[in-house]
């Protein structure tokens, strides 16, 4: 059997790219820019964009019809938040989705929901509602310039939704820094050819390709399924599609790849805080070593 996208997914993928693809690299870049040496100045989310980001419908896309919604489900989901990742849009994305429906607001993008993901709560300074759990975080100096973060005492318990929709902003990063290696290595010379005719080059494009594809068959089936054990299983892939192909394309570019005229570190620095929220890592292993273990007994 051959699962192919719908006609109206990839409508929806199209559309959603046209709108946040004004957001990736240069606005992102522009935005780093004006931040205060040492470039770690709290960051400010732009209300105009998370409005927009409301009317295009990302954080209702799984309200039903009759209360705002568009009435579509996971896979349609995790398509809007890989396009979401591949265009380094900031923001408290998957919580104020969740929110969508509970917190007023939050479905339209007039208020901004920041929610303990397990040790982590991203953009709790600038949220109008902070969900249960997040009492006594204190905040840290985060590695992303466009991700504040605080540490919450007790982690909290994270929704395999949130871990899904984490998982498919990892497969956007995947994606895009892929693509990124692979224009460099077409475009970049040495020795009078581009580098990309060199084999160890050939051989970090070619790796990363493989993540990616291996993740992206992951996410959209754990999407469709819904089970704990496949979206555990598909964020484990792709958090190492996003911070191996990453590092991956930070090597191919070269020392170019770490200078702020370049988005290549952001997109590292994006997928290490993300592979740091609930269900990632340890979480997701055990919840696999527990399913094997039942099955085999």
């Amino acid at each position: 059997m051959r699962f192919q996208l719908t006609g109206d997914q990839r409508a929806l993928r199209s559309a959603v790219r046209d709108v946040v693809g004004r957001w990736s690299a240069a606005g992102a870049l522009g935005r780093v820019a004006q931040f205060p040496a040492p470039l770690w100045g709290a960051p400010e989310l732009d209300r105009g964009w998370w409005r927009a980001l409301g009317d295009l419908g990302v954080f209702s896309l799984r309200l039903a019809e009759g209360e705002g919604g568009a009435g579509l489900g996971l896979p349609e989901a995790v398509l809007v938040f890989e396009e979401l990742g591949w265009a380094l849009v900031p923001g408290p994305l998957v919580a104020t989705h969740l929110a969508a429906g509970v917190v007023p607001g939050a479905a339209t993008g007039e208020a901004v929901v920041a929610a303990a993901d397990g040790s982590l709560v991203e953009w709790l300074e600038e949220a109008d509602v902070v969900m249960p759990g997040a009492e006594g975080a204190v905040a840290m100096r985060s590695v992303d310039p466009l991700t504040p973060v605080h540490r919450v005492p007790a982690p909290a318990r994270v929704e395999p939704v949130a871990v899904l929709l984490t998982a498919a902003e990892q497969l956007g990063t995947a994606g895009r820094v892929c693509g990124l290696a692979v224009q460099h290595a077409r475009t970049r010379e040495q020795f009078g050819q581009p580098i990309g005719a060199f084999q160890a080059v050939k051989h970090l494009c070619a790796q990363s390709l493989v993540r990616v594809e291996v993740a992206r068959a992951a996410v959209y089936a754990a999407a469709v399924t819904g089970d704990a054990v496949d979206i555990a299983a598909a964020r484990l892939l792709a958090d190492e599609a996003a911070v191996r192909g990453a590092r991956d394309c930070l090597q191919v570019h070269g020392g170019m790849g770490f200078t702020w005229e370049s988005e290549v570190h952001l997109h590292l620095k994006r997928a290490w805080v993300r592979a740091r929220r609930g269900g990632g890592g340890t979480e997701s292993e055990e919840l696999l070593a527990a399913d094997l273990a039942g099955r085999v007994s």
